[in-house]
């Protein structure tokens, strides 16, 4: 043949030289005849004696005359037994006509005997592949021998534990592991899994083959690990990991993945794994399809529990008798219902499992919530029982779009468990709040509980009035709902009681003197409390202070080392007195720290733009220090609350960041800290609770700056029933009057907003001192920005490409409107041009010099567009209120 002449020749043949027409692929084992996708079976080494029928090879090779000529080949496979002399089970031998057609030549035969578990026998064996008489491979296989099969459970391995964690490609030390239930789609490299098998097979020594495949959303294989290790008959456990992933971060994309482990054909468990955009720690969900359930982390010490333990602990508690009673007979009728399926009858309903907890704050509705997650666990209604603890802010999102992903990721995480939504109330407002997104929660709750899986309890939890609204704001959730509690408010008597338990827990103790007054302490707390009382929290914080006080006598004296161990615990009258005791308030006094103000200064300078904004801060700043050195009394002469009125983006929150370090520098804040919140983070669903949610982020300010972003949402509403934004700037307003000087709020907005706000409350714009306007920012400020942007990412811009850059700025900046996003619309852009560079990176095959790949070039921003969206904008204004 002329044409394989030639082709020897150049690949240094002489004619007389016998050339190999194939190429040696791989030598497979399997058992199962099973045909799965691109030509492949379920290959293994490991095989179950008592399952096993046919044990078969592959031998496959690539045709080296492909396309060209047809050919003859003689093959030859060989399975012997490894004893002391290897011992030959069958020698099979074959002639084939290879097709010109054929790419892939297979040669698959087995040996055996039709009925499992008669032939092959234990031990350990291997397949020899032959072809014209060269021996081109050897695979080695094992038969264990379970004794029964896979009958009922697995007769090897028992899996107690799954673990993911993130790690590079050479894994991670086991005590530098950080387990994770989420991953983020920017850090994460390989995604290994960590799994602990108990070894039920220990007659013997056994191979251990496992197979750990990742899947994508789609259900598409992403990857696969196989792991083959010998197992010791004394070996108790056993622990292997495995990992996929690449170790250039971004390969995972946001989605939800699963992971399948497989042994001996057994599916052993499907993992959940899921990618976002940021990693949360906590484990995996794990579902054991023989049991049709989630694996439980038997770690958990109340999971250990019998179900007469966990009621046992119930009953210990202080009070809650009618609680008790209710939870013992739910739980009774429950088991009766199990009982009666046992015995052959058909219950119509599912088990109802969902119930509402009503009373005050501090009444143990979240401690018995966790008590009935491990009943329920324990009955097999629940298959982990943990409790996943949320409020309104976790599941209610701020625009359109937002609610229903937070609402399913609050449930995924509570699937197996009890989903308890802490003054769920605030979910269903005025029936008139028609841009409320309560009632979205609602609806998606109500659809969840009667069409899901119902592998999961809710349990609702707030005060008994406004529970009653929140019940009767949907039909569904009445006929969901069909467990009340009421955790009626503790007696004197019972929270006397918890005292004492909280003086053990504390270890500590009351003198008699000092216990008779901590009793009228908390019987005059009960005669004039309101559904604000605390009840248990109250008296936990009483005893606390305290101990607190307890310590500062002790300290006070000369040598507290010499002090006895009874006195170190034991709680006098004065103690008890100090409690209720308020010192007077003194204004911080502290040295300016002018290495704090130089660099504060500096990243003011550094920013690009805002000259108005930089000139005013300056000249407050010179006003500041010029009455602290003349030791005038600064914060009685300015309130230096400042409301900062501006478009997105034009360096609101990162100015207020940098006033704060000013103000800590110049000694006139604590701390020098900034809480930042919104509406969200002020405002509760019922009269009273949105007074209580605003001071504590009040508390958090103390000592720094209360930073209050879309400030002008908290008006907006105040024509609307049931809106409670007025309710949190009259706590907000007597507190900057209550404790002037020990903190400070910025409020930021939009101009048109921003002037509303301001009106619509006679005592805001007398309390703001300042007012900063930033303006938007020109087109060269907006090239410089853009600049400074790629800078921080390592990328750089020249000639004709900045030339553009700067034409296309000009033109979005003749075309912009009043939503102009400033710096948040130039950061989108550069991140769309980073990307459109890195994507015509990846295409070139090769860079000679490095330096491009950090260049930015004229292709890269001709790809971008940079038109604004004038349809995402068909509205008349920003925020909640258009009028």
């Amino acid at each position: 043949n002329l044409s394989f002449r030639l082709r020897d020749m150049k690949e240094g043949h002489s004619p007389d030289t016998e050339r190999k027409l194939y190429k040696f692929k791989a030598l497979k084992v399997y058992s199962s005849t099973e045909w799965l996708a691109d030509n492949n079976k379920k290959y293994r080494q490991v095989f179950d004696r008592q399952t096993t029928s046919y044990i078969y090879a592959e031998l496959s090779f690539v045709n080296k005359s492909y396309d060209e000529s047809a050919w003859e080949v003689n093959m030859e496979i060989k399975c012997f037994q490894l004893k002391k002399n290897k011992k030959e089970i069958c020698a099979l031998k074959f002639k084939r006509k290879v097709s010109k057609y054929d790419n892939i030549v297979y040669l698959r035969e087995g040996w055996g005997n039709k009925k499992n578990g008669v032939f092959w026998k234990r031990g350990t064996y291997y397949w020899e592949a032959w072809v014209d008489g060269v021996k081109v491979a050897t695979k080695y296989f094992y038969v264990e021998d379970s004794g029964s099969g896979f009958l009922e459970e697995n007769p090897f391995v028992k899996l107690n534990k799954v673990q993911l964690y993130e790690g590079q490609y050479d894994d991670v030390n086991e005590n530098e592991r950080q387990y994770l239930q989420a991953f983020s789609t920017e850090e994460t490299r390989y995604v290994y899994s960590e799994l602990a098998f108990e070894n039920i097979y220990t007659k013997a020594d056994w191979h251990f083959e496992l197979f750990i495949k990742f899947y994508n959303e789609a259900k598409e294989l992403k990857g696969q690990v196989t792991r083959l290790q010998l197992v010791k008959k004394e070996d108790q456990f056993i622990n292997i990991t495995a990992g996929w992933g690449s170790n250039v971060k971004g390969s995972w994309k946001e989605g939800d993945y699963t992971i399948e482990v497989v042994f001996m054909d057994e599916c052993l468990a499907t993992v959940m794994l899921r990618v976002e955009e940021e990693s949360e720690a906590g484990r995996a969900s794990v579902l054991i399809p023989s049991r049709g359930e989630l694996l439980v982390d038997e770690d958990n010490e109340e999971s250990k529990k019998t179900f007469e333990e966990v009621l046992t602990t119930l009953e210990d508690l202080v009070g809650l008798d009618e609680i008790k009673t209710r939870v013992k007979e739910h739980a009774q009728y429950i088991q009766f219902l199990q009982l009666r399926k046992e015995k052959g009858f058909e219950e119509t309903e599912d088990i109802n499992i969902h119930s509402v907890f009503t009373g005050n704050p501090g009444t143990g509705k979240t401690t018995v919530a966790k008590m009935m997650g491990t009943l329920y666990r324990k009955m097999g209604l629940l298959a982990k029982g943990h409790v996943h603890e949320v409020d309104r802010v976790d599941l209610v999102g701020e625009y359109i779009g937002q609610t229903a992903p937070k609402v399913k990721a609050a449930i995924e995480k509570a699937r197996g468990g009890v989903l308890f939504i802490d003054e769920a109330y605030a979910l269903a407002r005025a029936n008139d709040d028609s841009k409320d997104f309560g009632k979205e929660v609602i609806e998606i709750l109500v659809k969840e509980m009667s069409n899901g899986p119902r592998d999961f309890a809710v349990i609702v939890a707030g005060y008994p009035k406004q529970m009653k609204h929140f019940i009767d704001s949907n039909p569904g959730l009445k006929s969901r709902f069909r467990h009340f509690f009421e955790f009626r408010d503790y007696l004197p008597q019972e929270l006397t009681q918890i005292a004492d338990y909280a003086s053990k827990e504390k270890e500590v103790h009351f003198k008699d003197s000092a216990k008779v007054l901590l009793e009228e302490i908390i019987t005059n707390a009960y005669r004039k409390r309101d559904i604000s009382f605390g009840n248990a929290r109250y008296v936990h914080e009483l005893v606390e202070k305290a101990k607190f006080n307890l310590g500062l006598r002790i300290m006070s004296r000369k040598n507290p080392t010499r002090t006895t161990k009874d006195e170190m615990q034991s709680i006098s009258i004065k103690d008890v007195q100090s409690i209720d005791q308020k010192s007077n308030k003194l204004l911080p006094s502290i040295p300016v720290d002018y290495k704090l103000l130089d660099d504060s200064l500096g990243e003011l300078n550094a920013l690009i733009g805002i000259e108005n904004i930089k000139k005013e801060i300056k000249d407050l700043v010179n006003v500041v220090q010029y009455y602290r050195e003349s030791d005038k009394d600064v914060l009685k002469r300015f309130f230096l609350h400042t409301v900062f009125v501006g478009n997105p983006g034009t360096g609101k929150t990162t100015v207020a960041r940098i006033l704060t370090k000013i103000y800590k520098a110049l000694g006139i804040l604590e701390r020098g800290h900034m809480i930042e919140t919104d509406r969200q983070g002020l405002i509760a669903g019922f009269v009273g609770q949105t007074a209580i949610k605003t001071t504590e982020r009040l508390d958090e300010a103390i000592g720094g700056v209360l930073f209050i972003d879309e400030a002008y949402a908290l008006t907006t509403f105040n024509s609307q029933q049931g809106d409670f934004g007025n309710e949190a700037i009259q706590t907000i307003l007597k507190r900057m009057e209550d404790d002037r000087g020990e903190f400070f709020v910025f409020a930021a907005g939009y101009p048109d907003n921003m002037e509303r706000f301001l009106k619509a409350n006679p005592g805001l714009s007398s309390r703001f001192d300042k007012i900063l306007r930033f303006d938007d920012y020109g087109v060269d400020d907006l090239v410089s920005i853009a600049i400074e942007m790629l800078k921080k990412e390592g990328y750089k811009i020249y000639g004709e490409a900045k030339k553009l850059l700067k034409t296309k700025f000009k033109l979005l900046h003749q075309s912009k409107d009043k939503y102009f996003g400033n710096a948040r619309t130039v950061r989108k852009l550069i991140l769309e041009i980073i990307q459109s560079q890195n994507l015509r990176m990846s295409l070139e095959k090769s860079v000679e010099d490095p330096r491009k790949n950090t260049l930015i070039e004229l292709i890269d921003v001709e790809k971008v567009n940079f038109e604004l969206d004038k349809n995402a904008f068909n509205r008349k204004g920003i925020g909640f209120n258009n009028g």
